[in-house]
């Protein structure tokens, strides 16, 4: 059965690509969770119809597509995302949303299969997400992944996914050193047996 994705599945397609799935799976997962269409002539048309607008803005050769470098070189894309307290998101930024708000913004075509982004964003941060724009040209796109309604913190690193990690590791540390415990509590705690033996005497 083909269909039309509206998101990117994995190990199925990206978003806008007509596939042919099995149609048990299409009607009993794709299709219930909006994931997919069902791919009809006139859809399926209009799609192949902007796929081909799109296709005149696309790198034709090594010097357009130098150019279009230098073009996504100062270009800075802001993604405003639903995100918990810790950075983590609510859902994920994909090479799919990359290169639609590349077209959004510059309305430069970029093939998504050429956005080096093995896995996608999954928390807050600034990037530098790789495209191959053109054979043997290519260009670091600046990212920032912001959360709703917030701004990013001065002291974020590009692609900073590292953090909780570093964060896991502060607190193990600190728990393995074991909290300390206040001098005169110490000694508190060693006086209190003589202070008792005292009492009973009396």
């Amino acid at each position: 059965m083909e269909v039309i994705l509206t998101q990117d599945v994995d190990k199925v397609g990206l978003r806008g690509e007509v596939v042919n799935v099995a149609r048990g799976y299409a009607r009993n997962f794709l299709l219930p969770r909006r994931l997919a269409e069902v791919a009809t002539r006139a859809k399926v048309a209009e799609l192949e119809k902007r796929d081909a607008q799109r296709a005149r803005h696309e790198a034709r050769s090594v010097e357009h597509g130098r150019e279009i470098a230098d073009l996504l070189g100062k270009t800075v894309l802001r993604f405003e995302v639903k995100a918990g307290p810790t950075g983590a998101l609510f859902g994920s930024v994909t090479p799919t949303d990359i290169a639609d708000e590349i077209w959004r913004v510059r309305k430069v075509r970029v093939d998504r299969r050429k956005i080096e982004l093995p896995e996608p964003i999954k928390r807050v941060g600034r990037y530098e997400v790789g495209i191959e724009v053109f054979t043997d040209v290519r260009v670091d796109v600046k990212t920032l992944v912001v959360p709703e309604g917030g701004e990013l913190p001065p002291e974020d690193e590009p692609g900073d996914v590292e953090a909780p990690a570093a964060e896991a590791e502060a607190v193990e540390e600190s728990d393995a050193a074991g909290e300390q415990v206040p001098d005169d509590a110490f000694d508190r705690a060693v006086d209190a047996p003589d202070a008792e033996l005292e009492e009973e005497s009396a």
